[in-house]
């Protein structure tokens, strides 16, 4: 079930039974040559959508674009500042908490933006605490997970991509794109095979560093079949976690 794609009604009816949301939330950065640029908004965007449907929990719209400045250098790349992300997040949750959601769980696609949704989540809380009708939301709870980190996920990630799954770019997360989105596959050639590790500074520094984007990774690896398997292994996690959250 999808926020956007119901009506008021359909969401009060849901209310009644649940107060739990997920919001999958990415970036919308480079992701080398073959890799799409919303690949961190759409990988928790497929897994999260699934997931709702196989257990008929409410999906909010995706936020889709994330911290990213250290992607400026490679075209299409968007950025937001961390007080505009702390202000957009916040304000997400409000709206929703003013309609009686309690749950709000993010599902993350992009590893960049964990500082600052923590620091949305201090913002958030705050709120709760001072706000003008004591103990209003005091209910309201936030939980930021990592699709990656989902239980048994890296283990299938690391099964199917042994060599080359990097941390930038990777061959497990252009899987799951391509499994979401079969035309966007393409055979970029790359060169090196793997790419260089290093550090993550500024944007220029980044590109001279990571000339195609990629970091440590050989995302040529990837396929629709690999996506497959590893959307299934998320879903199947993804389910019990925020069934469990839903009712904490």
């Amino acid at each position: 079930m999808q926020l956007q794609l119901s009506t008021w009604p359909e969401i009060e009816a849901y209310l009644a039974r649940s107060r739990a949301i997920l919001i999958p939330i990415g970036s919308t950065e480079q992701h080398g040559p073959n890799g799409l640029l919303g690949t961190d908004a759409l990988c928790p965007e497929i897994i999260s959508r699934r997931a709702g449907d196989q257990a008929g929990f409410l999906v909010g719209p995706t936020f889709n674009v994330g911290q990213a400045q250290h992607h400026m250098g490679f075209p299409g790349t968007i950025t937001l500042r961390p007080s505009t992300m702390i202000a957009a997040m916040t304000d997400w949750t409000q709206s929703l908490a003013r309609h009686g959601f309690e749950r709000i769980y993010w599902l993350n696609g992009h590893g960049g933006n964990i500082n600052t949704a923590n620091a949305a989540f201090a913002e958030i809380y705050h709120g709760v605490t001072f706000a003008e009708q004591k103990g209003k939301n005091s209910q309201l709870r936030c939980q930021l997970r990592n699709w990656w980190e989902l239980d048994g996920v890296m283990n299938v990630c690391r099964g199917i991509f042994p060599v080359g799954e990097g941390c930038h770019a990777t061959p497990s997360e252009i899987s799951v794109t391509w499994f979401g989105y079969p035309e966007t596959v393409n055979d970029t050639p790359m060169s090196p095979k793997i790419a260089p590790m290093g550090p993550i500074l500024d944007a220029e520094d980044y590109r001279r560093r990571f000339p195609d984007g990629r970091i440590g990774s050989d995302p040529s690896q990837a396929s629709i079949a690999a996506g497959e398997k590893i959307v299934a292994a998320a879903v199947k996690s993804l389910v019990e976690e925020f069934s469990s959250f839903a009712v904490s």
